[in-house]
């Protein structure tokens, strides 16, 4: 190992600009487990003093048991040995009290941090969950930071406690001589330069593999994941997943190997230097005895004062290099929890009265997802007239979800604007608009639940009753599937938690009274019918305009015959629309309705 002082420094300014997070780790834990931090502060100040108490002990202990073998009492050694053992029995109590405070201040901090990520993850943008930087943020914030401000706390106490006893053994090294203390110093000097260099090489590793260990975890989900199951049985995927989790893990390991292979052999080098240190003060002092200068028990003392030294001061480099790594770790946490949301309140919300009754306008919208080349929509212009049903068709990518999800303010579009009862949505109070929205997604969520929680999620804030959530069910052509379960409503869906699992039709139809629960002004269905069979479908879109009385409903759909219930419909191509009309006028315009439509009725024959 050679030493660099360069690189050392270098290290040390990369430590220098990490500081800033300390403090703000400090608050962090803080803030979250007051009173076990407390308890925890007199516990290291307690086993930082009780150390100095045992090499002195040890020291008289020896001296008086050389006196009772020179014809003096035996008395006070007994008392040595009593005192001996009650020190080492107060260390052994405050070894485990200390053990059970910081479990329980670990727990209060961990669930604090995920409560930070957790409002963190909820209060960002659509736009977020749809990067892979922000997944691997998330990732460093969620897995490699979460227990890190208690860590940082725990090491930041053994400092001070390694450090406390340090000073006191420091200052009887000192009464034997100055340069023994400067001796048991220089000795560490290695070490210091290894703990430095290691952390930081661990550190940029696990920075340039984040992608790689969600990878891993990705290939690990599909072949453990239910979802994927069928499919990897069905084309013999399963080894070709399984070959590639274990080819990356095993170049994971590899390097992790090869980071600890170097580590070791740099302490070994940093260790022989500590040991002939030890064996020059040793051999020093043996010959300080050997000539009457010291007695049996100073070189007792004296061993014991700079092996501890040793050992303290190699534990103070582990401490510091944990410290190090954490603050590291911290960033990325500081980092994730520092990111805004681009899509916000206004400063000033427009007052407006509850639920959108007027028309809805999207006018001369331009929309480009981040970091994509294509222009989801162009020059976008569309009316939903209040309290009527508008259709939209077209081919995949021409725009459809997007819109929903301007619409609902996932997004701002780059250029026009979105007005409701003329109103621009960006001057509108995010929650209060989205309550207005109820919307059916093309790939809803299945709950893992109860089916009335999987419909009352629809709306939580009002408390629907268990007969709201059946008529919203029943609305939804979904009552006659649960009452088919074993214990109806109360019935837990999904295979998670050994529930019952539905078809996907039946997960749809859930998803559809989830939309209806909450009565908003406007209803938005992406696909409301792509999994019903033809006598389902037939049997909600006759019951489909009264469900919607009275309020604007959005209809995104392949399917023309549920198109056919709408009061307009719109054709989109391209992020434009390219026909508008109800069904008899665009067969009439015999264009790309027309078209679709005679494809689709031959094909149903």
């Amino acid at each position: 190992m050679t030493f660099n002082p360069t690189l050392l420094k270098s290290k040390f300014k990369e430590l220098l600009n990490q500081l800033p997070y300390l403090p703000r780790a400090v608050a962090l834990v803080w803030q979250a487990a007051r009173p076990w931090t407390l308890a925890w502060l007199a516990l290291l100040l307690g086993q930082g003093l009780l150390p100095i108490a045992t090499v002195y002990l040890s020291r008289a202990l020896v001296d008086s048991l050389v006196a009772a073998l020179n014809g003096g009492a035996l008395q006070p050694a007994l008392t040595f040995v009593g005192l001996l053992a009650l020190a080492l029995l107060a260390g052994e109590i405050l070894g485990s009290l200390s053990t059970w405070v910081r479990i329980a201040q670990g727990e209060r901090v961990s669930n604090h941090i995920y409560g930070m990520i957790h409002t963190q993850a909820l209060s960002l943008d659509l736009a977020f969950f749809e990067t892979p930087a922000f997944y691997d943020q998330l990732h460093r914030a969620r897995v490699d930071a979460l227990n890190r401000p208690a860590a940082l706390l725990e090491n930041l106490g053994a400092l001070a406690q390694n450090g406390i006893t340090l000073v006191a053994m420091a200052a009887v090294l000192l009464s034997f001589s100055p340069w023994i203390p400067l001796l048991l110093l220089v000795s560490t000097l290695p070490a210091l330069f290894v703990v430095a260099r290691t952390t930081l090489r661990f550190h940029r590793w696990r920075l340039k593999n984040t992608v790689n260990e969600r990878r891993a975890r990705y290939y690990d989900w599909q072949i453990t994941w239910h979802e994927s199951a069928a499919e990897l049985r069905l084309f013999a995927l399963g080894d070709h997943f399984k070959a590639a989790f274990q080819s990356l893990r095993a170049r994971l390991a590899s390097e992790r190997v090869r980071l600890a292979r170097d580590q070791a052999f740099a302490e070994m080098a940093a260790g022989g230097v500590a040991l002939l240190s030890m064996g020059a003060a040793l051999g020093w002092m043996v010959w300080q005895t050997v000539r009457g200068l010291a007695s049996l028990g100073d070189l007792t003392l004296f061993y014991q004062a700079f092996s501890q030294g040793q050992r303290l001061l190699r534990s103070l480099l582990a401490n510091g290099g944990e410290i190090y790594r954490n603050l590291f770790f911290l960033e990325n946490l500081f980092e994730f929890l520092a990111l805004e949301p681009h899509v916000t309140d206004p400063h000033e919300e427009t007052s407006r009265p509850a639920g959108v009754r007027g028309n809805i306008r999207i006018e001369n919208v331009r929309f480009q997802y981040p970091d994509s080349v294509r222009v989801a929509l162009d020059g976008f212009n569309l009316t939903l007239p209040a309290g009527q049903i508008v259709a939209l068709v077209g081919e995949n990518g021409g725009g459809k979800s997007t819109l929903i999800k301007l619409l609902c303010r996932f997004y701002d579009p780059q250029c026009g604007r979105i007005t409701f009862d003329g109103t621009d949505a960006r001057e509108l109070a995010l929650a209060e608009l989205r309550r207005q929205i109820t919307v059916l997604f093309q790939e809803p969520v299945h709950y893992h639940e109860r089916v009335s929680d999987n419909i009352g999620y629809g709306d939580l804030e009002a408390k629907p009753s268990l007969e709201q959530i059946k008529a919203a069910a029943r609305a939804a052509g979904a009552d006659s599937a649960i009452r088919t379960l074993s214990q109806g409503y109360q019935t837990v869906l999904g295979k998670w938690f050994g529930g019952a699992e539905l078809s996907v039709g039946e997960w749809q139809r859930v998803a559809l009274a989830r939309a209806f629960l909450r009565q908003a002004s406007l209803v938005i269905l992406d696909e409301p019918t792509s999994a019903m069979d033809s006598w389902a479908e037939a049997d909600w879109l006759a019951r489909f305009r009264d469900l919607v009385d009275g309020r604007t409903a959005l209809i995104v759909t392949h399917r023309f015959t549920t198109a056919m219930q709408a009061d307009v419909i719109h054709v989109m191509a391209a992020g434009r629309l390219v026909e508008s009309g109800s069904h008899a006028e665009l067969m009439a315009l015999g264009g790309r309705y027309a078209q679709s439509w005679l494809q689709q009725t031959r094909e149903a024959r």
